[in-house]
């Protein structure tokens, strides 16, 4: 007789889209019963008329291996004495027309390395953590008014070794301490979850539960995650509930129908030759939101960067008219879609109010940051699409010409606050004949990398996170070669090392100064000195907290300017922190040394200051103090 392993209440939850945990239950779990060690299998099949348990063990014949129907809603369970870690595995479903197929476990936490595709029983408790220390610190701190600073990243393609894969535990050896010490807070990485090719870099997936098998095993990312935690870097990972992969071992038509996919056409299919997940199915629903705490519970993962929100909201995202089937209202709008994210974040911030909940979302759907009580989506972070789009534009242009598009530099600016932001220059931009970011930039060769430098310091004054993909450090002139390693010999060039250290002195800089980050989401951490000076590519502003504020001056054209008069706030001495045309980061060197206001009103401030402008470049300046009405305090 078969011991009811499932609860009544568990069986409800999962069925109502309401089991956050289902992962505890579903799955190859090793238990022991009746006094037996062995594994109990646990898989959610509605319409196959029969499943059985193959792997090694049975040599691949699963005739005595038959699992029970343990609820009339499709989930089948067996147990198998005396299996243990390391059993390989699949599930062979039967169709009522006699005819079988063999399905990787949804559910399975390890994965046969590719190009074999069978599930692992795996144990999860091996693994005893030491990140107690950095979940205080993470306590009772609200993420919008602290520093973000994010190096995005591809397990496979940082750095090879013979042309082979890191493991997780030499990329933690290697990785961690790269990261920390060019100043970033975080690392956010590609999608780590089993998938069957190298080249789709995770996105298209076929084991949501299983970190991929090319790089070690499960124990061994969780120690990357305590290395980084133990040397204060948050990590953050790529996670797809939009689509899957359509390879026929994973869950395409897994009990022989459309069961983790709309069995409409015109819904299931996605612009990149893979299937959408049906966001309408109450067990996709548990699967999924399951599968989010997972990485969060199982992993210690700080937060998720939702992948194509876009294609998730929108029924006729990447589709031609007459390929897409309208909501009930008719309208474009996944209604599962909107339902499923609210409830998605709702039950991430619920179990960990800590977390960062990313959205990737390239169209002006409101109120994406939003509350849900406030009819919003619930995340609480999403990328600037608009901003990245009109600034890599703008800087593509030779400088002669950009005064004609300096909307492009200014106009993020009108909805800046609306949502909050993070900038990304990320992989999508520097793939597919989209040129790296040094080799978008025009000009001869000392101008690229100025181009560049005045671009990184764009981004880090202007409001909102900060994400950078790796390389773009390095100023590599070749596009993200997603087979290979980074150019790590250009570090033995000196413009490239130099804007290594620029990166480096820009990131820490960046977290020193809590103007920079502290009201990243308000109209009040910012307000323009002059947007309006097209002639000269030219913009100035302020970023303030509620103590101080600085100065930024970025210059997007080659020339120099003297005496250039910039209003400010205080009757001050200002310094500057950080000039882009240094040159330890392979500038001209044209600066400035303390600058002292004037008390004359100018670009509607109260005083000004008068300074040098070097070429193609950014500047900080920092009030130092203040003077003497009628004489200046040089103390």
């Amino acid at each position: 007789m078969t011991r009811a392993v499932i609860s009544d209440y568990d069986l409800y939850l999962f069925h109502e889209g309401n089991h956050f945990f289902s992962y505890n239950i579903l799955g190859s779990h090793l238990v022991k019963e009746n006094h037996v060690d062995g594994v109990r299998f646990v898989v959610w099949a509605p319409n196959a008329n029969d499943v059985q348990v193959v792997g090694n063990f049975n040599n691949w014949n699963g005739n005595e291996h038959k699992m029970n129907k343990f609820s009339t809603n499709g989930i089948w369970s067996l147990f198998i004495p005396n299996l243990t870690v390391g059993e390989v595995y699949k599930y062979k479903l039967f169709k009522k027309n006699g005819t079988s197929f063999l399905k990787a476990d949804p559910y399975a936490r390890y994965a046969e390395l590719r190009p074999n595709t069978a599930s692992i029983v795996y144990s999860m408790k091996k693994f005893q953590w030491n990140d107690d220390e950095w979940y205080v610190s993470k306590q009772n701190k609200n993420s919008l008014n602290q520093p973000i600073n994010i190096y995005e990243m591809h397990f496979g393609s940082w750095k090879k070794k013979d042309g082979e894969f890191f493991t997780y535990r030499e990329l933690a050896d290697e990785l961690i301490d790269y990261v920390l010490n060019l100043g970033f807070t975080h690392i956010e990485i590609l999608p780590i979850m089993e998938h069957p090719y190298d080249r789709s870099w995770g996105y298209q997936i076929t084991g949501l539960y299983a970190v991929t098998s090319r790089y070690g095993e499960p124990e061994d990312f969780k120690y990357f995650v305590e290395q980084c935690h133990q040397k204060g870097i948050g990590v953050l990972l790529d996670w797809i509930p939009a689509h899957f992969a359509k390879d026929a071992h994973g869950l395409r038509q897994f009990d022989g129908t459309s069961l983790y996919e709309y069995d409409d056409p015109n819904r299931s299919e996605s612009e990149w030759g893979s299937l959408c997940f049906d966001l309408g199915s109450n067990e996709v629903t548990s699967f999924l939101i399951s599968n989010a705490m997972y990485w969060l519970d199982e992993f210690h993962i700080d937060g998720l960067r939702v992948d194509a929100v876009s294609s998730i909201l929108y029924l006729d995202f990447g589709k031609e008219e007459g390929t897409w089937t309208p909501n009930k209202y008719g309208g474009r709008e996944n209604l599962d879609a909107i339902h499923f994210l609210k409830k998605l974040n709702e039950v991430m911030f619920e179990h960990h109010p800590e977390v960062l909940m990313i959205a990737e979302e390239s169209t002006a759907w409101p109120q994406v940051t939003a509350p849900t009580y406030l009819n919003g989506l619930g995340f609480n972070l999403k990328w600037n699409m608009g901003w990245m789009n009109d600034v890599l534009k703008y800087m593509e242009i030779d400088p002669i010409h950009r005064k004609y598009h300096h909307h492009l530099l200014t106009f993020s600016f009108f909805y800046a606050f609306s949502e909050n932001f993070i900038l990304a220059l990320s992989h999508d931009e520097v793939v597919h004949g989209k040129k790296s970011l040094l080799n978008k930039m025009p000009g001869d060769y000392w101008q690229k990398f100025a181009n560049l430098r005045v671009l990184f310091g764009y981004m880090y004054t202007h409001p909102g996170k900060k994400t950078l993909f790796m390389g773009a450090e390095l100023a590599q002139f070749d596009e993200w070669k997603d087979e290979e390693q980074l150019d790590w010999n250009l570090l033995d060039f000196d413009m490239h090392k130099n804007l290594s250290n620029y990166v480096k002195q820009l990131n820490l800089l960046y977290k020193q100064e809590p103007s920079l980050w502290e009201l990243d989401s308000s109209s009040n951490g910012f307000s323009w000195i002059d947007p309006s000076n097209h002639d000269q590519s030219i913009i100035t502003f302020l970023r303030k907290n509620e103590e101080e504020h600085v100065v930024i001056v970025c210059n997007f054209t080659p020339m120099t300017y003297s005496n250039y008069r910039i209003g400010v706030p205080q009757y001050s001495s200002y310094r500057e922190i950080i000039n882009s045309d240094n040159r330890q980061f392979g500038g001209s060197g044209i600066g400035n040394d303390i600058v002292f206001a004037s008390n004359h009103s100018w670009h509607n401030q109260p005083y000004h200051v008068e300074i040098n402008v070097p070429p193609l470049a950014m500047v900080i300046l920092k009030e130092k103090e203040q003077l003497t009405k009628g004489g200046r305090n040089e103390s």
